[in-house]
């Protein structure tokens, strides 16, 4: 009998459309939302109305009228109600992807918490389609806070791979506005697929904060690093010797690439040095990569002699790579799979501006986060983790302690 109910709604909401167009696609929405919701109480209850089974969890207790704020406008649904001690609330109403709730919840801080001005009141409007109060912020900060304090804290694993980079976003704090540095880690496992292993709020790139975030890796069970990649900073590069003695670490050739524009002497030879450097770090090994290197360090030892020595003494940090097989080399350079993340953060804080306050900008940044990091562990992999260019496990092993050494 639930075949020819659900032919007769569709067919009536599709007649709806067809008369009266797009004027018609918010009531169907609504009455689908309601049906919907009607379904979802059924399998809560494990019966549906009137129906008679040994596997009832529950009674229906009628509906309860409820506005929502959609992007077609405010919508009345008949919310369904239960008794018999069944908790039952609809996923629709809660539905919705972290990121833009975080996104909602952000702003509305600053609206609650008076930081925002008209035009933060404007944009929460013009982006969200609603107005929150502080009771809803409350409620969904509660919920979101637990849900993405879980996933930071989860358990990891072998990780031989790591990507570290900071991003930084303005926040209030203590009545000043300061960039605060985002700490996030990339890892690539055994099996070469990525995450996003954990993301940290601090004041700074000092050694203490980036020693303190990696240590929290590792109490979660991070273990197995073999390679790392980042950019050039002081404090993360302590930080690595204190807590991960004895790894390999690559400097970001593209990083690099852009610090020698500072040592160039004149505009029109910045696009020959760019050519020189990628032709040492295209090189098929390391022993030609370090043979390229010495030829464009005497090259330019007359005509950019600053160049030269930087060249001399920057480039071999970013050869670390050619410990890695082949086919890994190319996609574990750059921190450029980082740096996009970043940008997809910066989507969506762009928005709210100024964060209020750290837990703001974490919550914020934690639910894009982890909504990509799901859909990276659960897509294809990233690299074929495969042992290439080596007989045996061992061998390759015997490849990094050699490098080390």
């Amino acid at each position: 009998m639930t075949q020819p109910k659900e032919n007769n709604l569709l067919a009536t909401l599709m007649q709806m459309v067809n008369e009266n167009g797009l004027e018609a696609v918010a009531e169907t929405f609504r009455i689908l939302l309601n049906e919907a919701m009607k379904i979802e109480r059924d399998q809560t209850l494990r019966a549906g109305l009137y129906e008679r089974t040994d596997n009832r969890q529950g009674y229906a207790n009628g509906y309860k009228p409820k506005a929502i704020d959609t992007r077609m406008g405010k919508l009345m649904v008949n919310v369904p109600q239960v008794r018999g001690g069944v908790q039952f609330y609809p996923s629709a109403l809660e539905k919705g992807c972290r990121s833009e709730r975080a996104l909602k919840l952000a702003i509305a801080e600053m609206y609650v918490q008076g930081v925002s001005t008209r035009r933060v009141t404007d944009v929460l409007e013009k982006m969200c389609g609603l107005s929150i109060s502080s009771t809803q912020v409350s409620r969904v900060a509660q919920m979101l806070d637990e849900e993405l304090e879980k996933w930071r804290n989860r358990p990891l694993g072998e990780y031989p791979y790591l990507v570290l980079d900071a991003h930084y976003e303005k926040v209030r704090t203590a009545g000043s506005v300061v960039s605060c540095a985002l700490l996030t880690a990339i890892g690539i496992d055994t099996d070469g697929r990525r995450s996003i292993l954990g993301v940290s709020v601090s004041l700074s790139e000092a050694e203490t904060h980036w020693r303190e975030f990696l240590k929290s890796l590792q109490q979660r069970g991070l273990n197995g690093v073999k390679y790392v990649v980042s950019d050039d900073h002081d404090g993360l590069k302590a930080a690595l010797n204190a807590t991960m003695p004895g790894i390999l670490w690559q400097r970001c050739q593209c990083h690099l690439q852009r610090n020698a524009a500072s040592y160039v002497p004149k505009i029109k030879m910045r696009k020959q040095v760019h050519n020189d450097i990628r032709d040492i770090f295209n090189a098929p090994d390391r022993q030609q990569a370090q043979q390229r290197l010495k030829f464009y360090v005497a090259k330019y030892e007359k005509t950019a002699a600053k160049l030269s020595v930087w060249m001399e003494e920057n480039l071999p940090e970013g050869l670390t790579v050619f410990a890695l097989p082949e086919g890994h080399r190319k996609r574990m350079r750059t921190t450029n799979m980082l740096e996009r993340v970043h940008e997809e953060i910066n989507r969506r804080t762009r928005v709210a501006g100024l964060f209020p306050n750290e837990a703001s900008l974490l919550r914020l940044v934690s639910a894009v986060l982890m909504e990509l990091s799901e859909e990276w562990e659960t897509g294809k992999r990233y690299l074929d983790m495969d042992v290439e260019n080596a007989d045996s496990a061992s061998e390759q092993n015997e490849i990094y302690r050699k490098y080390v050494a």
